[in-house]
């Protein structure tokens, strides 16, 4: 298959698995505190990767260790806690609109600071895609006030991390096949994760069967939702823009609504049209 038409599948992939991960956050956070489950979350991710990807390591030159450094900081573990750390106080749903907010980081990002080249088509695109995702802020933060929206600046901190992130990646990791990159993401990571995860008091929290009931969702939340998505991100990244890969954000919204419904959480027509918006918001910043 083309990369052009490839970079359609992968992109309708990760929303799907992405859009999921905000469901089982919240499934999760019902046994585990924040810091529990973003620890937890990474070291099972950590420990799957070292089994299917630990003959790419060598792959993974002396020169590409500090910018797996530097990615694995901001590509996955400050935002797995602020994520976790949000949605104590702000919906699975209002959580993912929020991460929308990435194209348009990547896309400044880019211009101030990697001189990265984008065409008007594609800053009409995020603009457009951040109206709908303003769409949906605005209608649901007036269906539901009972939420803290003070909790929203740890989301929009996330989004800025994801996007140093993207551009990191394509600026000087391209050299690297994916799963080198996710693996030496995740080398990087496990043991500081570990040891939050021991302090977080999560082996004493273990024995208590409220714990025990959410651990399988964990487990999906890593390996699938944290593991095998960053490796077919990556892929993204590689055969597309910054701007186009980190615009997956712009559709998860969409699948963790349809969650949302699922689990009785509100969505309105107004929202939906937000959805619709955004669609198109993704399709321009996909032209070249």
């Amino acid at each position: 298959m083309e990369n052009k038409n490839l970079r359609f599948v992968y992109l309708v992939i990760l929303a799907l698995v992405w859009g999921s991960s905000f469901i089982l956050i919240k499934r999760g956070l019902i046994g585990l505190t924040p810091f529990q489950l973003g620890s937890l979350r990474m070291v099972f991710a950590g420990l799957f990767l070292l089994i299917i990807g630990f003959n790419s390591i060598k792959q993974i030159q002396l020169r590409h260790w500090k910018y797996l450094a530097l990615t694995a900081c901001f590509g996955t573990f400050i935002p797995v806690y602020l994520f976790s750390y949000a949605q104590t106080e702000i919906s699975s749903s209002v959580s993912a609109i929020l991460n929308s907010l990435t194209p348009l980081n990547t896309l400044l990002l880019g211009i101030l600071l990697f001189k990265i080249d984008f065409q008007r088509r594609q800053i009409y695109g995020v603009f457009i895609g951040l109206i709908g995702s303003a769409l949906l802020i605005l209608n649901g933060a007036a269906n539901h006030p009972e939420q803290n929206y003070n909790y929203a600046i740890l989301l929009v901190i996330a989004s800025v991390c994801y996007a140093i992130n993207v551009n990191f990646i394509k600026m000087y990791l391209s050299d690297l096949n994916p799963l080198s990159i996710t693996t030496g993401n995740f080398i990087v990571m496990l043991i500081p994760a570990s040891i939050v995860l021991y302090f977080s008091g999560f082996f004493e929290a273990v024995q208590v069967q409220e714990t025990q009931s959410v651990i399988g969702y964990i487990v999906i939340l890593g390996v699938v939702g944290t593991a095998l998505a960053n490796i077919l991100f990556y892929k993204l990244i590689k055969i597309s823009s910054p701007v186009f890969a980190s615009s997956v954000t712009y559709l998860i919204p969409v699948v963790a609504f349809m969650w949302g419904l699922v689990d009785h959480e509100s969505l309105t027509s107004i929202q939906f049209l937000g959805a619709a918006i955004i669609m198109f918001g993704v399709y321009l910043s996909a032209k070249k």
